[in-house]
């Protein structure tokens, strides 16, 4: 019941959600090729982590120039601190960003596709985060007893949300994150899917992780 009650709200609320924001997704595509006409509308980025460590493509608006990805493996000072920032940059000092993409990435605008990724079951509304391959493989170097976690987290579909999201997100560290995302998909439940629904839209506006 858990599953097909799950699958329902996933397709509903990626079809409420690409209706309400589908304004938002024309003129973010048309800003986009705008300031930055080199490149595709989504983002150039490798395959994620699906359920079961299935690889999959990750729909996000393109907030970086084309090809970042790629220079920020090549540039070893800046993939360094990337690394030990647990695989993030703040958008004020990553010159990747595009112009305009500071604004897309703060108030997760460039995450609206996807539902897209909802409505094809590669992801759930609510779920654990959608992990790079070499993030937990470099992870799993680094910390050890973390395997087994990342195994756990990935028996569910990624979702677009869930309790990194309305935890901390980008200021908790890969262990409590993947512990956290562990946990969920050990407690898994409609009810707890509800409650991290609503509990996002104030995280991601007020940009504070909600205990």
């Amino acid at each position: 019941m858990y599953k097909i009650l799950k699958r329902i709200m996933d397709i509903v609320g990626a079809l409420v959600g690409l209706v309400l924001f589908f304004p938002v997704f024309i003129a973010v595509s048309i800003w986009i090729k705008a300031v930055s006409p080199g490149g595709p509308v989504f983002a150039d980025i490798p395959d994620r982590v699906g359920k079961d460590k299935k690889p999959f493509k990750f729909m996000k608006f393109r907030s970086m120039f084309p090809n970042a990805h790629d220079y920020l493996v090549k540039n070893q000072e800046l993939y360094k601190k990337y690394v030990e920032n647990n695989y993030k940059l703040n958008a004020e000092e990553d010159p990747r960003i595009i112009k305009g993409g500071i604004f897309l990435r703060k108030y997760s605008i460039d995450e609206l596709p996807q539902f897209i990724n909802v409505l094809k079951g590669e992801m759930s509304i609510v779920g654990p985060r959608a992990y790079y391959f070499f993030e937990i493989e470099d992870q799993a170097l680094k910390f050890p007893g973390t395997a087994e976690l990342v195994d756990k987290a990935v028996s569910v579909k990624p979702g677009i949300t869930g309790p990194w999201q309305v935890t901390g997100r980008s200021t908790i560290g890969f262990v409590e994150r993947v512990k956290l995302d562990a946990k969920y998909a050990e407690n898994k439940s409609i009810l707890y899917d509800i409650l991290i629904v609503l509990k996002t839209p104030y995280v991601v506006l007020t940009k504070k992780g909600a205990v």
